[in-house]
């Protein structure tokens, strides 16, 4: 299952209270992104997803920490366009297939990226990136790897500081982050923060 990421920065976001929703996607659109990943850690990750895509069309939406088939259905039913897991789940994939949705599982090991390559998918996300090696793992991993044309999402850690060297890599597709909209700058809502982290994580991408 072939996906592109129109952009090659994704903000990983937890959002408690779905009203904020909305503001926090046109606080990153306003800072030049156009993609979210909703992290389904809340009961309202659903429901913030289904306003996102009402509200802002041109916004790409993904369910993240998608950990069984129910949440998979939610997340389609909400109007996600892509799903994003932690780790590799067969029923998990199995899901996504039946919803024709993108998958993007987790890896960390040599064994897990040969299992998902057998699984036929090429874009993967490398979590969590910082503990498990980071910029010098992947590089390990292109050794065996690149050929297939395996890419990866590294996300976990990540930060404004260290975007620049992950997205230097060939083997990076996009990364994902969190520092954009941490919980407090959403609670809070600091719109005009978020736009800005938004818009000066954009001129490295």
């Amino acid at each position: 299952m072939e996906y592109n990421l129109q952009q090659r920065l994704v903000c990983v976001a937890v959002i408690a209270n779905p009203e904020d929703a909305v503001p926090l996607a046109q606080a990153l659109t306003a800072g030049g992104l156009n993609i979210i990943e909703v992290t389904f850690r809340t009961e309202g990750a659903a429901d913030s997803i289904r306003r996102i895509r009402s509200a802002l069309p041109q916004m790409t939406v993904g369910a993240g920490t998608v950990l069984t088939p129910y949440q998979a259905a939610q997340a389609a039913d909400a109007g996600a366009q892509f799903l994003v897991a932690p780790g590799l789940d067969e029923s998990v994939l199995e899901a996504a297939l039946g919803r024709n949705m993108p998958y993007i599982p987790g890896v960390v090991t040599p064994t897990e990226v040969g299992r998902a390559l057998n699984l036929k998918l090429k874009l993967l996300k490398f979590f969590p990136a910082e503990a498990s090696g980071g910029v010098a793992m992947l590089k390990a991993l292109a050794g065996p790897f690149a050929h297939t044309g395996v890419k990866f999402v590294p996300t976990g850690g990540i930060t404004a500081a260290t975007l620049p060297a992950y997205l230097a890599l060939p083997s990076v597709a996009a990364v994902g982050g969190s520092w954009m909209a941490e919980k407090d700058l959403v609670t809070q809502h600091a719109w005009a923060k978020i736009t800005a982290l938004a818009a000066e994580a954009m001129k490295v991408c």
